[in-house]
């Protein structure tokens, strides 16, 4: 197996290296302050507002609500509000719960995105297991109570980071998977009413899953369920949603680094200890998994040179082909891609195809906050080894706000320093103006 190195159209370098346009977060203080005592005024009256939406979660109101969750979603992508968790964990975590049982859409969406933040926020331990573990519920039964893309990809998205984050057993995680997959292949029975799901549903599905492959180990893999899930996987790159051929295209870009054809491979040639009959079974096994190998070579060759569709979004298309190029380089040649992107004056680098996928999704949830997040979310840091630059001023660390303080000729402290020195100079020469007075008047009176 080797690596290249690939400029990739989803891990888009930030634009400069230089400290001062390095991304600041939107959490920075809107004014710069001086004092001590202001900043901590400022770090004040954003508590007072997070306790503020929080309150107003339990209002009958569901606009009132919704507002609410905004304001909190804004606040924890704009900075890690740890003291705030500390105080309101459990409060946040069942009103949320409580909007994704009996809140609209929206509402649920919103409820659903802020539990995420949570947990991420939180970091793994014992809160992080309490929140998977008292939402695992709620969100499974808020699957089955509508069916509005949004939600049901808000909901996914939720279940895939509280997973990812509080998940310690590998049971945990393969039955969040589980409840994912029958979104797309529910369980038949008598009373289960199927609804085809959307192009939206089966992205987010099929993303959400492939992010919890990435931590599962491929010797627990059961060969039926991921021969079938292969099989699924290969059926979705003919659909004519390029959405869904992405997601498809990243979920078996995981299965296939993770060895999982040539394990049900391997398992179908060492089953020869068997009757004659399940010698066959396992040969007719063999050649039909060379066969779906062989088969989503050909997809992945035709995607990596798709021609473009007048109409059709060229971001997109340009996407897609990177893609499937790296994924063909991987089966033909074994090449892993290497990505980099720029946060702070730090290089973020990955060097496989899970890491690629877990960066993917986390941007995606984050938003905004990504930054923000890998500058100061130690667990997202160790997750992907990375370690921020730290601006220094002397010894302490300051924010690029702060630098500012220092080196805006607009800054308050500029503007201090510049009235500092107008008025010392204004008292310099009234000094003088007064000893040329006191100087004069001695001379007249001899």
């Amino acid at each position: 197996m080797g690596k290249r190195k690939t400029q990739r159209k989803n891990a888009a370098m930030l634009d400069s290296d230089d400290d001062n346009s390095s991304v600041s977060s939107s959490s920075t203080m809107g004014s710069d302050r001086m004092s001590v005592s202001g900043t901590e005024e400022v770090e004040l009256n954003k508590d007072s507002l997070l306790d503020e939406a929080v309150d107003n979660l339990y209002e009958k109101r569901g606009s009132t609500r919704e507002k609410a969750l905004a304001s909190i979603i804004e606040a924890f992508n704009s900075n890690l509000q740890h003291e705030f968790v500390e105080k309101k964990f459990a409060t946040l975590l069942h009103r949320c719960l409580n909007s994704i049982k009996k809140g609209s859409s929206k509402e649920t969406s919103l409820a659903s995105h802020t539990i995420g933040l949570l947990a991420l926020t939180i970091g793994p331990g014992d809160k992080a297991r309490e929140i998977l573990e008292e939402s695992i519920t709620p969100v499974s039964q808020a699957f089955k109570s509508g069916y509005e893309s949004s939600k049901i990809a808000s909901l996914l998205e939720c279940l895939a980071i509280i997973t990812f984050v509080g998940g310690i057993e590998p049971e945990e995680t393969e039955k969040s998977m589980q409840l994912m997959w029958q979104l797309v292949h529910p369980k038949l029975g008598s009373n289960v009413i199927t609804v085809k799901p959307s192009a939206v549903v089966i992205t987010a599905v099929v993303s959400a899953w492939s992010f919890l492959l990435t931590t599962i180990d491929r010797w627990s893999l059961n060969p039926k369920l991921w021969l079938e899930s292969i099989t699924y996987l290969s059926s979705l790159l003919d659909k004519d949603d390029r959405s869904v051929r992405i997601a498809a295209g990243e979920a078996l870009e995981v299965i296939f680094e993770m060895g999982s054809l040539e394990k049900f491979a391997t398992e179908a040639e060492g089953s020869n200890n068997g009757t004659v009959s399940e010698g066959n079974k396992s040969k007719i096994g063999l050649l039909h998994i060379q066969g779906l190998r062989a088969k989503i070579l050909n997809q992945v060759r035709d995607l990596s040179a798709e021609a473009g569709v007048k109409g059709s979004a060229k971001k997109d298309l340009n996407y897609q082909r990177s893609l499937f190029k790296d994924v063909l380089e991987f089966l033909e040649d074994g090449y892993f891609p290497e990505t980099s992107m720029k946060i702070g004056g730090e290089s973020l680098q990955t060097s496989t195809w899970s890491q690629l996928i877990q960066l993917n999704f986390l941007r995606r949830f984050l938003g905004g906050g990504f930054t923000k997040h890998m500058q100061e979310n130690e667990f997202l840091q160790d997750v992907f080894g990375f370690r921020p630059k730290r601006n220094l001023v002397g010894s302490e660390h300051v924010s690029n706000n702060l630098k500012r303080m220092y080196k805006s000729p607009n800054s308050v402290i500029n503007k201090a320093r510049t009235q500092h020195l107008n008025k010392q100079r204004m008292l310099s020469e009234a000094s003088v103006i007064c000893r040329y007075t006191v100087s004069q008047t001695k001379l007249t009176n001899h």
